[in-house]
């Protein structure tokens, strides 16, 4: 028998399918709890039978166990960079640039851990289950319907979480006034436009409704552009097409028609909608100069988008 209490050291039935953290009750009542050697009991030979992540645990060894099923009670730090890096899970996720999200150079193993504390490390992200549930303006720990809600609890002006507060920016700035921009004005969030103007063009493989995800444009883990957009395709736009994953996105004095043309592409044809962008597409009217001047962060300020 097993700490586990079973003759199976592989049996995850104890863990639910939204949390691997181990608890007290590791073990029988909880006998394997605050203890530092987990080949005590699990022999790595057999552990992860039927798991992807079975052959680099094998091959990392035991330090990489607190880094899905956190510290057992011993107070160590999760090691989650030992399978998350360049070398061995170089695009899980796709950490490469200068910005991250906290704005160092480097993203380290406390970082990883403010947003992902319980995932299920299954390959397969869900909002519900990968991400740390933040409570919302009532105080509620609710399930995120996507990625955006997880977002928006931190990025508004009423619900700053502990440890996380942005105070120091002004009330309009897009930090702390997202939540608002996205549920009420903004059009890449919740309100849709008609598709019916002289700017209706969309990628013939467009997939979103009347919703984009705040990651579809913001690289979390890594990028070179700053206000963390997306330095390349396969750091966002997750609903397009992979053929289209390869494109470049450089933001430079405001000029954002890189990462607009991902998605947008004019049906008729007017100013520069056929010159290059930059990146080897084509379909935005501006190829150069500051698209906030009118495009704030997807607001229609004017009439054509």
């Amino acid at each position: 028998m097993g700490c586990n209490g079973d003759d199976n050291p592989d049996d995850n039935s104890r863990q639910t399918s939204t949390n691997l953290i181990v608890n007290s009750s590791h073990g029988i009542d909880g006998a394997a709890y605050g203890l530092a050697d987990c080949g005590a009991c699990h022999a790595i030979n057999i552990i992860h039978k039927t798991l992807n992540i079975r052959d680099i645990v094998a091959d990392k060894g035991f330090a990489t166990c607190m880094g899905c099923h956190g510290d057992n009670g011993t107070g160590e730090s999760r090691a989650c960079l030992i399978c998350h890096n360049a070398i061995d899970l170089p695009r899980t996720p796709w950490q490469s640039g200068h910005f991250t999200h906290n704005f160092n150079t480097e993203a380290s193993d406390k970082d990883c851990v403010s947003c992902h504390v319980s995932s299920d490390m299954n390959g397969n992200f869900m909002p519900e289950i990968d991400l740390t549930r933040y409570p919302n303006v009532s105080g509620q720990q609710q399930a995120y319907n996507n990625i955006s809600e997880f977002c928006l609890r931190c990025h508004n002006h009423d619900n700053p979480q502990v440890g996380f507060e942005m105070s120091h920016q002004t009330y309009n700035h897009p930090l702390i006034a997202m939540q608002d921009n996205y549920n009420f004005v903004d059009k890449h969030g919740w309100i849709d436009g008609t598709g019916t103007r002289t700017y209706s063009g969309l990628r013939s493989d467009y997939q979103y409704a009347s919703l984009v995800e705040c990651t579809d444009c913001h690289a979390m883990h890594g990028t070179h552009n700053k206000a963390l957009i997306i330095d390349s395709a396969g750091k966002g736009a997750s609903k397009l097409s992979a053929e289209l994953e390869n494109y470049p996105v450089t933001i430079t004095d405001g000029n954002s028609a890189q990462l607009c043309v991902l998605c947008h592409q004019m049906q008729d044809i007017i100013e520069q909608g056929a010159e290059n962008t930059g990146n080897g597409l084509t379909g935005v009217h501006a190829v150069s100069g500051d698209c906030s001047t009118c495009h704030s962060h997807g607001e229609t300020v004017q009439a054509g988008l």
